[in-house]
């Protein structure tokens, strides 16, 4: 109920690439994971996928993605050689966001096996903390990636498309807003982030 409602809200929205469309499995050979004479053979990290994998072309992307973007598009009247840049922006977001994105991945592969080890709690906990804090600051450089790829797209727009990107954003909040109201009415919210009306960077993995 709530993801249809995030999905009103960010109709005005389109997605860099198809899923730079957040949310296909791209993965790269885990990173080094703590070690201990303690941690049981049977506890080790999930199965990472192998470079053929990694190379295959993502699936075509949700009639609901493509939906939003033609609708985006439409209302802000794109021309076309602003489309073929918008394109471009998405090619070159995908790229900047994939490696911060398989290395979130990584991390928290390696945090899940940190749980799972019988390595004393204290020395438990500080991994942990530690892996939260990279992953913490990957997040705020994906952050500051998407923001720069906002202004990026916003440059190919005329005065009158950036008043009716900042009207599209407006409408955006108040229906993030009044979903998130309901679900917490509700009782059943999930984490949320709010959508970002524009061709955002969208990633081949889940934060």
């Amino acid at each position: 109920m709530i993801k249809k409602a995030l999905v009103l809200a960010a109709l005005a929205a389109f997605t860099f690439n198809g899923a730079i469309a957040a949310d296909t499995t791209l993965n790269t050979p885990a990173s080094a994971t703590v070690q201990t004479q303690q941690v049981a053979p049977a506890e080790t990290a999930p199965a990472v996928k192998d470079k053929a994998e990694l190379d295959a072309p993502p699936p075509p992307p949700c009639p609901k993605a493509q939906k939003a973007k033609s609708d985006f598009e439409k209302r802000m009247k794109l021309t076309d050689e602003q489309k073929q840049k918008a394109k471009e922006l998405r090619m070159k977001g995908h790229e900047q966001m994939e490696p911060i994105m398989i290395k979130i991945k990584e991390l928290k592969q390696e945090k899940e096996m940190v749980i799972r080890s019988r390595m004393a709690v204290e020395m438990q906990k500080e991994k942990i903390a530690e892996i939260d804090a990279q992953i913490k600051d990957l997040k705020k450089q994906a952050h500051e990636l998407r923001m720069q790829n906002m202004k990026e797209f916003e440059s190919i727009l005329t005065d009158k498309q950036k008043k009716e990107l900042q009207k599209m954003k407006k409408e955006g909040r108040k229906k993030f807003e009044k979903a998130r109201k309901k679900c917490i009415k509700d009782g059943n919210c999930k984490p949320m982030q709010q959508p970002v009306p524009m061709p955002r960077p969208a990633t081949p993995i889940e934060e």
